[in-house]
């Protein structure tokens, strides 16, 4: 492989993981469509296209193997593709919490905690994760520091969200064996949406961790 095919293949890759984010997020945007709209149609949409996601990360993923294996690349190189490695993990596991709330949407026929916004949690961690793939893409260290400290504000929304749910339960009177059944799944699943919203956060924040490490050799935000 001629030296300049191979820094062509390094752009190509940074090109490509940034595509692969762009799709993730629009999957995440279709399933916080699918919970708000109680759309059964796009919720299977969502989950028959997870292939597609799935491919995709692993063509990224034999990409990376190949500069490693044909090439020797330096330091930094070397930092970028492991970085980009991650940070394709990190976005298909996006994709699948997307699946997800597409699946939740098919059982959620009515809202019974509106003081739950879920929609705006969804925003914000939209947000971060265009954010985060922005950071990779500029090599913007800052915007990665900013990003990890945001995700505090991430964490205490979905506390808020979880106490509002379970006070609420505690509180509600209910009359029949058949009601305390509904009530406890409509919670289940809508605690599990809280959850795999915060765990989109997570996975925002290990993107930003990586470009840290990719650009300055720096693990301070990797956990």
């Amino acid at each position: 492989m001629a030296r300049k095919t191979y820094q062509d293949k390094l752009v190509e890759l940074r090109e490509d993981v940034c595509y692969m984010g762009e799709v993730v997020m629009e999957r995440l945007r279709m399933g916080l469509d699918a919970l708000e709209q109680k759309d059964d149609d796009l919720a299977h949409e969502l989950m028959t296209g997870d292939g597609e996601i799935n491919r995709m990360y692993l063509d990224l993923e034999q990409d990376c193997i190949d500069l490693l294996a044909l090439q020797q690349p330096v330091a930094s190189d070397l930092r970028f593709i492991a970085a980009s490695f991650k940070i394709i993990t990190d976005l298909e596991r996006i994709a699948d919490l997307a699946v997800n709330l597409g699946e939740y949407s098919l059982d959620a026929e009515r809202d019974l905690f509106p003081d739950v916004d879920v929609q705006a949690m969804g925003e914000l961690t939209l947000e971060m994760v265009d954010d985060a793939i922005t950071a990779y893409d500029d090599e913007d260290v800052e915007a990665c520091y900013d990003l990890a400290e945001r995700d505090d504000d991430l964490d205490q929304f979905a506390e808020r969200a979880s106490e509002i749910v379970v006070r609420d339960l505690i509180e509600r009177e209910l009359d029949s064996p058949d009601e305390v059944e509904t009530i406890l799944q409509d919670v289940s699943r809508l605690l599990l949406t809280i959850r795999d919203l915060e765990r989109v956060g997570d996975h925002a924040v290990n993107i930003a961790a990586r470009t840290v490490y990719m650009v300055e050799n720096d693990d301070e935000l990797i956990y």
